[in-house]
């Protein structure tokens, strides 16, 4: 009954390995998880972000882990005397890690950076034909 209402994927965000780590302080975070028939799609706010500032990587067969490495935008060039009167932006780092179903086709992860989202496309192995239904003949003997 438990996997009905806490199933894959979502069973592992109250009993699974850290599914979410996120550096505080981060301008990234929000988190969309779409499941179509052929699918997951995962998007995730990036602003500021390119595609060489974003490592993708596949750990222990089933653990999905994103990273931002460096400023997400340009760092600006204040004058010495400059004083910050509020930093709310981060450091420009971030960290998620999310476990993935079983059914992820591992071999043909995609991923795009398109104005500020990161879309990340985890195609799903298709599902088994079920059986046609048919006669089975009963006899005296086996």
């Amino acid at each position: 009954m438990a996997d009905l209402f806490l199933g894959s994927p979502f069973r592992r965000f109250l009993w699974g390995p850290t599914v979410l780590r996120e550096w505080q302080g981060s301008s990234v975070g929000a988190l969309d998880w779409i499941e179509t028939p052929s699918s997951h799609l995962l998007k995730f706010n990036v602003p500021g972000y390119g595609k060489d500032q974003i490592k993708i990587q596949l750990e222990e067969d089933n653990v999905l882990s994103i990273r931002g490495e460096g400023f997400g935008g340009k760092e600006e060039q204040l004058p010495k005397d400059s004083v910050w009167h509020v930093s709310e932006r981060g450091k420009g780092e971030f960290a998620r890690q999310i476990v993935l179903p079983e059914s992820v086709r591992a071999d043909q992860i995609k991923a795009q950076v398109e104005n500020g989202v990161l879309t990340i496309v985890l195609p799903k192995e298709p599902a088994p034909a079920k059986p046609k239904t048919r006669a089975i003949p009963v006899s005296s003997k086996l």
